[in-house]
């Protein structure tokens, strides 16, 4: 039996897969027949691999599959994947259903470990201020456990859009200049700028928010592995708080009860204003920080769009799919949001869309974690940020999508079917205009017979909106 080599780029060479698949799927080439290797380019046969191989229709659970799959370190991952897709074009269309296949176990548990080096680069990662010609530059090392580098940048081109910074890691580089993002050669740690005082401020608030009595290290262990900690500035401190915690709780307890000294509220009022964030990324720096009202989410989910947008879209909170990729209406709702959008004539990417509360508040029911609707309490919490957000963003007109979102915005519980359309939110001394809808989660939990109609009448009110931002941008 001849054997049919393919040598893909180093890395994660999700083109250089596709074009081989193509190629082999369409020659009727078996698993068993091909050797799967990484060097340089890719290879098929001692020819381009794109050459010949028409597109495969895969089903989308395959499709969404396979991108976190090429990634994983295992040398096997493309042999393995190929043999899944040949299965599935032999008309196993259900494969992925079947938990207990073999295959598709294994495949499951690269995904996940994927996701999860992609979710700790996201949270772990430190940028360090330098110059470069003259020019402030962020840059930042990090160590992944697989190839992932080109799937998490776009991550932080959105996270900071304005700023100019490199990552750097074993493998490879990403540098973005405010306007492209482009991949380079491997970095040095070396090649990091010197601590800046931004570390410093970041410790001091590390150590000033450790609680001793709260101190488990198994649990501190679980949530930053130990292998990130040598890359944040605040890790230098673990080994010094946490033998202090048994004292210091003691001291706690034994510290007594006292009450309060008399402030003067002018001046108080005075050092808040001066602590107030300046800007919408020195905003969403506090956001990011922040921990969870009700814990369990994964990370705070910012606002999406551009300073200066005419339309804002406020909705209640991030869902499942929110809280894993960090981007508002991204989950079902927000693509059924996309979609009316776009029938309505409205540039989702001129939009600014955010949430009233940031992070996931939800109920984990074996592996799903199912949506909590927030109290008014957290909604209340939560109304600081979305306030300056919007003075920041500084829409013409702000779209209330959902009672969640109507509470935050007037702070009382208005009916949105008396409601609906044009609508003044007197809390915000008329800084912007308003108008209320139905959340797109809403017209998802409808009977099949009444979901057009709703829809309908979902775009409809997005076509008035819009109509109404046009006209009061002039």
């Amino acid at each position: 039996m001849t054997l049919r080599a393919i040598t893909l780029g180093p890395g994660a060479d999700l083109a250089g897969f596709r074009a081989a698949t193509r190629a082999l799927v369409g020659a009727g080439v078996p698993p068993e027949r091909v050797a799967w290797s990484v060097g340089g380019a890719a290879q098929l046969f001692g020819e381009e691999a794109g050459a010949g191989g028409a597109p495969l229709r895969l089903p989308r659970a395959l499709a969404d599959l396979v991108p976190m799959v090429v990634p994983h370190r295992d040398p096997e991952r493309y042999g393995l994947l190929y043999a899944l897709i040949w299965r599935v074009a032999a008309g196993e269309r259900h494969l992925l259903e079947v938990a207990s296949d073999p295959l598709v176990h294994r495949l499951g548990l690269m995904r996940k470990a994927v996701a999860r080096d992609l979710h700790k680069m996201h949270a772990f990662l430190r940028f360090r201020r330098g110059e470069d010609a003259g020019a402030e530059r962020f840059t930042a090392w990090f160590e992944p456990d697989h190839h992932i580098l080109e799937a998490a940048a776009p991550f932080f081109v959105e996270r900071f859009r304005a700023l100019r910074w490199s990552i750097l890691t074993p493998e490879g580089s990403a540098h973005w200049d405010g306007a492209a993002l482009r991949f380079g050669p491997p970095g040095r740690k070396a090649d990091l700028p010197e601590g800046d005082g931004f570390e410093e401020g970041w410790r001091d608030y590390y150590a000033s928010t450790f609680n001793p009595a709260r101190t488990n290290l198994k649990a501190m262990r679980a949530e930053m592995p130990k292998k990130y900690w040598r890359n944040m500035p605040e890790t230098a401190l673990i080994p010094t708080l946490v033998r202090n915690a048994e004292s210091g709780t003691r001291a706690m307890i034994e510290r007594s009860p006292s009450v309060p000294a008399k402030r003067n509220p002018e001046r108080a009022v005075a050092a808040m204003a001066d602590q107030e964030p300046r800007s919408l990324e020195a905003l969403n720096a506090i956001i990011a920080r922040s921990e969870p009202l009700v814990p369990g989410a994964t990370q705070a989910v910012l606002g999406e769009g551009p300073v200066g947008a005419t339309l804002a879209f406020v909705g209640e909170q991030p869902g499942d799919q929110e809280d894993r990729q960090g981007r508002p209406f991204v989950g079902p709702a927000g693509q059924l949001l996309s979609r009316a959008m776009q029938e309505a004539g409205i540039d989702r990417s001129a939009s600014y869309l955010t949430n009233a509360v940031k992070h996931f508040k939800f109920e984990e029911r074996g592996k799903r974690r199912i949506h909590q609707k927030p109290t008014a309490g957290e909604v209340s919490h939560y109304r600081w940020w979305l306030d300056r957000e919007l003075d920041f963003v500084g829409p013409r007109l702000v779209v209330a999508l959902g009672a969640t979102a109507v509470l935050a915005l007037t702070g009382k519980a208005v009916p949105i079917t008396r409601a609906r359309g044009p609508f003044r939110f007197e809390r915000f001394h008329n800084r912007f205009e308003g108008f209320i809808t139905v959340h797109p989660s809403y017209l998802l939990r409808l009977p099949d017979e009444a979901k057009a109609e709703a829809y309908a009448a979902f775009v409809d009110d997005l076509c008035r909106a819009e109509a109404l931002g046009r006209e009061l941008a002039g």
